[in-house]
């Protein structure tokens, strides 16, 4: 049986929003879209209408994405730091999406969740299609 002493527990509290690598990426990445959109960036900058159309794009039955969803979700990237947000500002707005170096390393991340989804999806017969992917 493991003790812990009183200035121990004092400090994982602390710790707590940090101690678990897999409880914060899960944070960071929750969401309907944001893998998708992380994935959609890897071959380079997008503009809104951009990302709003490719998050429509090889997703059956998928509803049209709610303007406040989308931005909802592009901040909370950019607030983790996986995208940057470049504000032209000109009128009418150009505004850019791209990933950041913490985002363009977190693509064979995804790129090894769409390898599993491909493979264990298909196999499973639950109608998912190995073409369709966790990243979309």
């Amino acid at each position: 049986m493991l003790v812990r002493g009183v200035g121990e527990m004092s400090n994982r509290k602390s710790a707590a929003p940090c101690g678990c690598p897999v409880a914060a990426f899960q944070k960071m990445i929750s969401g309907k879209y944001k893998l998708r959109i992380v994935w959609d960036l890897k071959d380079g900058p997008l503009r809104y209408g951009e990302i709003r159309t490719g998050l429509l794009r090889g997703a059956e039955g998928t509803q049209e994405i709610a303007p406040r969803v989308l931005s909802r979700e592009l901040k909370a990237l950019t607030q983790s730091g996986l995208i940057d947000r470049k504000d032209f500002g000109v009128v009418p707005p150009k505004v850019e999406y791209r990933l950041t170096r913490k985002g363009r390393s977190f693509i064979p991340v995804i790129s090894a969740i769409r390898k599993w989804g491909a493979r264990h999806l298909s196999q499973a017969g639950n109608g998912e299609t190995a073409d369709r992917t966790a990243a979309g």
